[in-house]
């Protein structure tokens, strides 16, 4: 449950693991290395949500604090869906598992016979798990835009900052000027979810005029030549 990649600390589950052979329906209470909360769960749907959240994070690629925590929230909220429709599937195939009063004798209609009585006498607990499912999507889609949101405005912010120094060093290259970018370019300017270091910072920045560069000379370059009178 802990994400290496993005700098947690790996721990060991907080229940001790036994040394005689395990019963399958075991659980583990494992602590959440970005919420800290404590859950209990089989290893083997640890092991799953684990790589669940992990493939999440990798995917939207969130950058600060309050970013990881909606990420955190999208794969919460992700893995609760996929358990909803789960238990659903498990409900009917419990079904199956109990004799029908109504025994034809042909396994698809029987089978079709036990589904329609969990369907009778389960409804209930079958339409609160749409109702929970639906609750659930109207939050991930809230927080995804969210998340989106927050990805967009750090777009723009770092675009802003590239095109901003860029200019600042076109400007000092004008006059013959050296440019340092670490003085001249103070990171209180940057947008607080940038996470930069001055050399990655300082090649965006010479991408930025070298596309400008280029931007100028290919047009020049395709100019039609005049025909001759």
């Amino acid at each position: 449950m802990l994400f290496l990649e993005l700098g947690m600390e790996d721990q060991e589950p907080l229940t001790p693991e036994p040394q005689a052979k395990r019963d399958p329906r075991a659980l583990n209470a494992y602590r959440h290395g970005l919420t800290g909360q404590v859950v209990v769960r089989t290893p083997e749907d640890e092991a799953a949500y684990t790589a669940h959240c992990q493939n999440m994070h990798q995917s939207l690629a969130p950058e600060g604090g309050m970013e990881v925590e909606l990420t955190q929230d999208i794969a919460d909220d992700r893995w609760r869906l996929k358990k909803a429709v789960a238990m659903q599937e498990n409900i009917f195939a419990m079904g199956l598992a109990t004799p029908s009063p109504i025994a034809t004798h042909h396994p698809e209609v029987d089978a079709a016979f036990s589904q329609a009585r969990v369907w009778l006498t389960s409804s209930k607990e079958i339409a609160l798990y749409s109702l929970y499912e639906h609750r659930i999507q109207r939050k991930l889609e809230k927080n995804l835009a969210q998340l989106r949101q927050l990805q967009e405005d750090r777009r723009k912010a770092l675009q802003q900052a590239v095109e901003e120094a860029a200019l600042l060093a076109q400007a000092a290259a004008s006059k013959g000027e050296p440019f340092d970018l670490e003085r001249d370019f103070p990171v209180q300017a940057l947008y607080p979810q940038l996470v930069f270091s001055t050399p990655e910072f300082a090649r965006l920045v010479a991408y930025s005029r070298r596309l400008a560069s280029a931007k100028e000379a290919i047009p020049a370059a395709r100019q039609p030549f005049r025909k001759a009178a």
